[in-house]
């Protein structure tokens, strides 16, 4: 078992959900990206999601953009944040995952940026880009290595394709929300709980929601339906801030809202 399957069956065994924050690597710097990664680590945050910066993002709304552009503005380099990486993953407790292009993937090729993500201690990668039809051969390799493909569906999937997609995925499977990009929402649709609960039904990967949740009200709502949370343009602007404001009090800061969502996790 992965360290991703190894979680959500100990997850499941106990009835709890997970959390999971996403931060892109680079921004402000790839210091203080691994200052973050420690701290949504020690508030107890059940895996994390590494944005790899990219000059053309996939479904990012423009907090989420904005933080790619100050990460390569700076030059940061995949290099630099798997070295990173390496260096937290023996003090991390919960695991990491990429998100990454997958054309970043097929520039490093499939084999090679597997090894290199496994060695600097990640658990998988969600390659939002990446179609059903062409994820056979990366899709492979993943199992082979015991690394998790974590796939997207969205609302506008079909079922059949949904199901397609589960087959190929590991780790667990990402729901997207909304139709649209990432950002904070104050409301999540009407239909998203029942056809999360369909999903669910289908397939014995987990299911976690991502887009839009930014809530202790969304994390109340959703997770008796899902099996884990994603929180990521609510946590890149807090994170945004670092410029202008001392490190120590962002990293509060994000702590602190973190905290608050665990807290709604665990109210619920």
């Amino acid at each position: 078992m992965s360290l991703i399957d190894d979680l959500f069956a100990r997850l499941r065994t106990s009835g709890e959900k997970a959390l999971m924050p996403f931060v892109t690597a680079g921004d402000p710097d790839i210091a203080f990206t691994g200052r973050i990664l420690a701290e949504l680590d020690r508030r107890g945050c059940h895996l994390a999601e590494v944005g790899i910066p990219y000059s053309d993002p996939i479904a990012d709304g423009p907090v989420i953009q904005s933080s790619y552009t100050r990460a390569l503005d700076r030059s940061t380099t995949l290099e630099q944040i798997l070295a990173m990486l390496q260096t937290r993953s023996s003090s991390n407790g919960m695991p990491i995952v990429t998100m990454v292009s997958f054309s970043i993937v097929l520039r490093w090729g499939l084999e090679r940026y597997i090894e290199n993500a496994k060695a600097a201690g990640v658990s998988g990668a969600i390659v939002p880009d990446l179609p059903l039809e062409e994820s056979a051969a990366l899709a492979e390799i993943c199992r082979r290595e015991d690394f998790s493909l974590i796939q997207l569906v969205t609302p506008t999937t079909p079922r059949d394709r949904a199901l397609q997609i589960a087959e190929t995925s590991t780790g667990f499977l990402y729901y997207v929300s909304v139709t649209g990009i990432t950002g904070e929402r104050n409301d999540l649709p009407p239909d998203l709980i029942d056809t999360v609960g369909w999903l669910r039904e289908q397939t014995p990967l987990p299911v976690c929601i991502g887009f839009g949740i930014s809530r202790a009200a969304h994390v109340q709502q959703l997770a008796p339906v899902a099996d884990g949370l994603i929180v990521g343009s609510a946590i890149v602007r807090r994170i945004a801030t670092a410029a202008q404001n001392p490190p120590d009090a962002v990293l509060e800061d994000v702590g602190g809202y973190v905290g608050e969502l665990l807290a709604a996790l665990n109210e619920r």
